[in-house]
């Protein structure tokens, strides 16, 4: 089964020590942490947690594996590190004296200096901690920042002078701002705001000591775009992308890279639900393609010599670490591999608010066949032409699906993304609609036979769309929701309700009716379909006691025609365990089977 191959993720190698590189990989069965030697090709194991170990970096030098340490996924904890190379449970330091948090960044510098950055009830706090390049530290703590609202340590200059920090002290943290700091003592070097609606993300500094450039991301012209901060001069250059004879190259950036070099930059851009790398010359503006020319790259990285690593994947091809020079396997999964799947067709509706871009994975056969309405989490991101196993497995079993790039999703310009705030998950269910109903009109989709499914802000727009849009779906698939919207504020983690606040204008104090609209527990009286509800039983993002009180409501209702099916389990905000994963599967699999009307 493809839940069950051997996962690998691009390699994150040390900057002073290349052929030294941290990994998260599959290792029995759950996705861990490992140090990967490219010299000799060894891959070792260094943590072993129940739930999984996914958050993590090498320090420069390459002598530590820095990992984030939870209780069962619920990411509330702090850093732990080891000695490159080790075993679980070898040598592992609690090298920052601080209590626990949700983390906030976490930034290294090779002289043994660490930025962290957390996040709790009270805001956010980044300090600057002394912990050696080899051995334990002065573990004195110098606060850089404090906030109530969110923040991020994000950058820190090559020579580890200067923090950069995304702050949302205009209390937007979908439209963040810049601080730079020095950091040995916290004083403010620099400020960036572009103002209300439009946001800056710190990328990195150039690779030099003394170099004071910034490489941000910027949304002035209503898509993210690149630009150079120049501390030294106070001035902000942009970064202007083009094909070969001038016109500008179209998509969204979505991540860049500085070559070590300092004057060439590696360009992720999202088009269309694909993403392509790109080579850019700073000096002349030259801009060239990089690497796969379909399908998506999820991570990518220059090496010091000058070849580029990625990950890449399409619908039909599982994902592969690769050199963009030479297309060859970077490092290879440890075990089974995934079998390969169907291409996806692009599909376009009209919606009212424009044009919604769609992805179709059809089997083999004629339709109309039975759907699967595949809806995106974020709600700030896009279902792209990459390889889901989860995806493929409906494919499998007879099922169209169908992943929908709604108002709200990134890769479409600014508006498209912000177009949610006023009308949360109703916005989002015009465009599922839009689609639903072009695909059915096209004979494609049985809309007696159509199954709405998603997790997290997918899960949210399930039980919202089963409440307002009843005659619609048949059955209803919610992992992880948002369920009970009031109550998910007031249990969810910090940098959550700053997102709530952005999104709907304040607190349900502050703004009552527009949380009570969005709520999925307004219409439950209205709700007629079957629905499976999964929940992370530690989830800090849509917490298990508002779905409990989701489902307790539908069970009370004594006219409710279907059946509301509870599964919990004892991990966070969803799972990194095949077992877990494969378990899930099969049990939605087997509720939609039970309750899926036959075809006429």
């Amino acid at each position: 089964m493809r839940l069950r191959a051997h996962q690998v993720e691009l390699p994150e190698w040390a900057e002073d020590a290349p052929a030294r590189a941290c990994v998260v990989a599959t290792a029995r069965g759950v996705l861990q942490v490992h140090s990967w030697d490219q010299r000799t090709g060894r891959l070792v194991q260094a943590t072993d947690r129940p739930q999984g170990t996914t958050l993590a970096t090498i320090d420069p030098l390459g002598r530590w594996l820095w990992w984030f340490d939870d209780t069962d996924g619920d990411e509330f904890g702090r850093w732990r590190r080891q000695p490159f190379g080790s075993p679980p449970g070898h040598g592992v330091q609690d090298p920052v004296d601080l209590p626990d948090a949700y983390p906030a960044g976490l930034l290294l510098a090779r002289d043994g200096t660490a930025v962290v950055g957390r996040s709790s009830e009270q805001g956010t706090t980044i300090h600057q901690v002394v912990v050696g390049a080899t051995e334990p530290g002065t573990d004195e703590l110098v606060l850089l920042y404090r906030h109530e609202c969110d923040a991020e340590a994000a950058a820190l200059s090559h020579d580890g002078n200067l923090v950069a920090i995304e702050h949302s002290e205009r209390g937007d943290n979908r439209h963040m701002a810049l601080r730079v700091v020095a950091a040995d003592t916290g004083a403010v070097v620099a400020d960036l705001d572009d103002g209300p609606g439009r946001g800056l993300t710190a990328i990195d500094f150039a690779p030099r000591d003394g170099d004071l450039r910034l490489l941000l991301a910027h949304e002035r012209r209503g898509r993210a775009e690149l630009a150079v901060w120049d501390l030294g001069t106070g001035l902000v250059d942009d970064v202007v992308l083009r094909l070969p004879g001038g016109a500008p190259l179209p998509g969204e950036v979505t991540d860049a890279w500085w070559y070590p070099d300092g004057a060439t930059l590696l360009v992720a851009v999202d088009h269309e639900a694909r993403t392509r790398l790109y080579r850019h010359v700073l000096a002349g503006a030259v801009t060239t393609p990089v690497g796969p020319a379909d399908g998506t790259v999820s991570e990518a990285s220059p090496r010091p010599d000058g070849d580029v690593w990625l990950r890449w994947s399409s619908a039909a091809s599982p994902r592969t670490v690769v050199s963009a020079t030479t297309g060859r396997e970077i490092l290879a999964p440890q075990g089974l591999r995934a079998a390969p799947s169907v291409p996806v067709r692009d599909v376009w509706a009209d919606g009212p608010g424009g044009r919604v871009h769609a992805l179709l994975r059809v089997p083999p056969g004629d339709g109309p066949f039975p759907a699967l309405v595949d809806v995106h989490g974020g709600p700030a991101w896009h279902r792209s032409d990459s390889f889901s196993a989860y995806l493929a497995a409906w494919v499998d079993h007879g099922f169209a699906v169908v992943s929908v790039n709604y108002r709200g999703s990134t890769g479409y310009g600014s508006a498209w993304r912000d177009a949610l705030e006023g009308r949360v998950g109703l916005t989002e269910l015009e465009d599922i609609a839009a689609v639903h109903d072009t695909l059915v009109a096209d004979g494609v989709v049985d809309p007696a036979r159509s199954v709405l499914a998603g997790a997290s802000w997918g899960g949210f727009l399930t039980l919202l769309g089963l409440g307002t849009q009843p005659g619609r779906w048949a059955v209803g698939l919610a992992d992880v929701p948002v369920a009970d919207y009031v109550t998910a504020y007031y249990e969810e983690m910090p940098d959550l309700q700053a997102f709530d606040r952005s999104i709907f204008g304040g607190s349900p104090e502050e703004a009552p009716e527009a949380y009570r609209v969005a709520s999925p527990l307004t219409y439950v009286d209205a709700v007629r379909a079957p629905v499976l509800v999964m929940a992370g039983e530690n989830d800090p993002r849509c917490p298990l006691g508002q779905v409990l009180n989701y489902v307790r409501a539908l069970r009370a209702r004594e006219d409710y025609p279907g059946e509301v099916e509870l599964y919990t389990y004892g991990a966070g905000h969803g799972s990194v365990v095949d077992d877990e994963e494969v378990a899930q599967l099969r049990r939605q699999l087997d509720f939609v089977r039970r309750h899926l009307p036959d075809r006429p």
